[in-house]
């Protein structure tokens, strides 16, 4: 028994049946083990979910391939791909990337991991992109896999609504909560927060809605 195999097996569970026959006592039967044991490992629910979250996105960031990021355009279409990956293979799991609070508000899912956010920041920057326009590229960009990536995960039958349980079930991590994030290791997102943080949410819907009206005349042009 370990957090690890509880995690995979929770995945597996949700794959099966849906996020809402994931509970404590189903994961201990699935485990062929009392419930109460598996608390050695995770806190309750909310941890279990958040760890599921985690194992997905790292799984993401381990899979980026190096040789494909010569330019910017490669780096962002590898990374959507693999995003897209995480929700083909589990559509049942993967509205929680989108659904569940980040652990500060400017995070946006499904790019919500501190870790492969850092990873986004830097990236780009050695790309040359200005702090002002990664910070552009992170909002557009996420918009765009949240929008596409849900929608595929719904036709495949998910359910998109959050999950309903309590938060902090057994002492798991706040969502939320700025002031006990450890940004000491993540200077890229240290530098950007104040960015990151701006609320561009007009902008952005008038942008998108151009980009499609634009693409619709060409459309009809053709």
């Amino acid at each position: 028994m370990s957090r690890d195999l509880i995690v995979r097996t929770a995945v597996e569970l949700i794959d099966q049946y849906g996020t809402t026959q994931l509970s404590m006592r189903n994961l201990g039967q699935q485990l062929g083990v009392e419930a109460m044991s598996l608390y050695r490992y995770v806190r309750g629910r909310e941890d279990l979910l958040e760890a599921i979250v985690a194992g997905m996105l790292h799984d993401v960031e381990t899979s980026l391939e190096e040789g494909i990021t010569e330019h910017w355009q490669g780096y962002l279409q590898t990374l959507a791909h693999r995003m897209r990956d995480i929700a083909l293979e589990h559509p049942q799991a993967f509205p929680l990337v989108a659904t569940r609070h980040p652990a500060t508000p400017w995070l946006r899912p499904p790019l919500r991991s501190l870790e492969l956010v850092e990873s986004f920041i830097g990236t780009l920057c050695g790309y040359g992109f200005t702090d002002e326009q990664i910070a552009e590229t992170y909002r557009a960009f996420s918009s765009f896999l949240l929008g596409q990536l849900l929608l595929e995960s719904a036709v495949r039958g998910a359910e998109t609504s959050p999950v309903e349980e309590p938060l902090d079930e057994g002492g798991a991590t706040v969502p939320n909560a700025d002031e006990n994030v450890d940004l000491s290791e993540k200077p890229n997102i240290t530098r950007m927060q104040s960015l990151l943080s701006e609320d561009r949410g007009l902008d952005e819907f008038e942008t998108s809605l151009e980009n499609l009206l634009d693409r619709l005349d060409l459309m009809l042009s053709q």
